[in-house]
């Protein structure tokens, strides 16, 4: 498959980073030109939460977007960038287009996830709140690894374990994450889903969103 927007050669050339977790960053994984893009298909999301593509109505590159992260050149360059057995593991897709006060408290993601993928699509960042914090442990957020503003065209990946922490300090108002995940079995895959469509289903009866742990 010819892949029209993720650069998979910037994310092979940008170094592993193994301790306290395993995880990376690439800045402008998505380029300019390929974030207005995607940003002018993006799904229109008015609550926060973390939403199933298939609950969703976007336009054409988003869908070719997606197209690319579900695609074996990007299974590849994981599986090899994070030594990671993926062959066969299903995999699942979020998007967010809002966040809330009560979103980001800490946490490792659950065991049937293998490896995280966020990519960013907000134009710009100023916020000091909404900036995804890697930690040490899950003490608080102000002994940060590393934080990640959410601007747009930034990927970042880590491979979940029971010490990859990671939060973020409030924001309310508009903030656009892509999550993808693989995860360990096809089961795992139906009831990741299933919750997140009874929780859509609850936040669009009500009017409102749970906590969500973060994106």
């Amino acid at each position: 498959m010819t892949l029209r927007f993720l650069d998979l050669d910037a994310f092979k050339a940008t170094p592993l980073t193994r301790e306290p977790f395993e995880f990376l960053t690439v800045p402008g994984f998505l380029n300019a030109e390929a974030c207005a893009e995607i940003n002018r298909d993006y799904p229109k999301i008015a609550e926060s939460g973390s939403y199933p593509v298939a609950q969703l109505a976007f336009g054409p590159a988003f869908q070719t977007f997606l197209d690319e992260l579900a695609s074996d050149e990007f299974r590849a360059a994981f599986a090899e960038k994070f030594d990671a057995d993926l062959t066969g593991r299903p995999h699942t897709i979020t998007v967010r287009g809002r966040c809330s006060p009560r979103d980001g408290r800490i946490h490792t993601d659950t065991k049937s996830k293998i490896l995280t993928i966020l990519i960013y699509m907000n134009p710009e960042w100023e916020h000091s709140g909404g900036r995804l914090r890697l930690l040490k442990s899950n003490a608080g957020l102000d002994d940060p690894i590393m934080e990640v503003p959410p601007a747009a065209g930034t990927l970042l990946a880590f491979k979940r374990s029971d010490n990859s922490w990671h939060g973020h300090k409030p924001f309310e108002g508009e903030r656009r994450v892509i999550q993808f995940n693989w995860v360990t079995s096809e089961g795992d895959r139906r009831i990741a889903m299933l919750r997140h469509h009874l929780s859509a289903a609850v936040k669009r009866l009500l009017g409102k969103a749970p906590e969500q742990p973060y994106a």
